[in-house]
């Protein structure tokens, strides 16, 4: 289970993600999209520190050289970011780097990346997001899974993304996804994090 960070300040982003870490959370994507490059860089290096006492993994969202600089355990990029075999260039073999998708073929293009997981989304609406893809909904999850297996091909983790909440958990793991992706119910309520990794990774 990852979270994706929330907060319109340094602040706000730094509490939530500290809340996160208290209740449980083992994987941290830092997304502050309003941000200075310099306000970013300095709320990452803190970020960075604070995973590395609760022993989590830490993924920026979007910026690969800042992912470099501040030498966090990866970045996560989406369809209109840097290309992933580039980033895998200046960030190496040992650095995680994600990739979001939206149709069977972002997901096939994701897997020819060599991408160490895929975000696939989104489930449903959410207004974490200002430019939100099409909405997949369990069917068009299934399908995908579905015409991957159908094809014998290897893929990475695949976590679903955008507006899920608690009770989509089962489906989902019943459909094949890997892992969820949660934004606004962590950041509401940070203890639910203890409930949420009884059920799924």
């Amino acid at each position: 289970m990852q979270y994706i960070s929330q907060g319109d300040t340094a602040e706000i982003q730094f509490k939530n993600i500290e809340n996160a870490l208290e209740n449980g959370a083992k994987w941290i994507q830092l997304r502050w999209k309003e941000s200075s490059k310099n306000d970013i860089k300095l709320l990452a290096l803190k970020v960075k520190t604070i995973c590395e006492n609760y022993n989590a993994t830490f993924i920026i969202n979007d910026d690969v050289d800042l992912a470099a600089e501040v030498d966090v355990d990866g970045v996560h990029l989406g369809l209109d970011d840097m290309d992933i075999l580039k980033a895998r260039q200046i960030l190496g073999s040992e650095k995680i780097i994600g990739g979001t998708a939206n149709t069977l073929e972002d997901v096939q293009q994701r897997i020819s990346e060599n991408c160490d997981y895929i975000g696939l989304g989104p489930l449903r609406f959410t207004s974490t997001k200002k430019k939100l893809s099409p909405i997949l909904g369990f069917e068009a999850y299934q399908k995908i899974i579905n015409q991957l297996q159908k094809n014998n091909m290897n893929f990475p983790p695949i976590y679903a993304i955008g507006g899920v909440k608690k009770n989509d958990i089962h489906a989902l793991q019943n459909i094949g996804i890997y892992g969820v992706a949660l934004s606004q119910l962590i950041t509401d309520k940070p203890s639910m994090i203890q409930e949420l990794q009884t059920e799924f990774i």
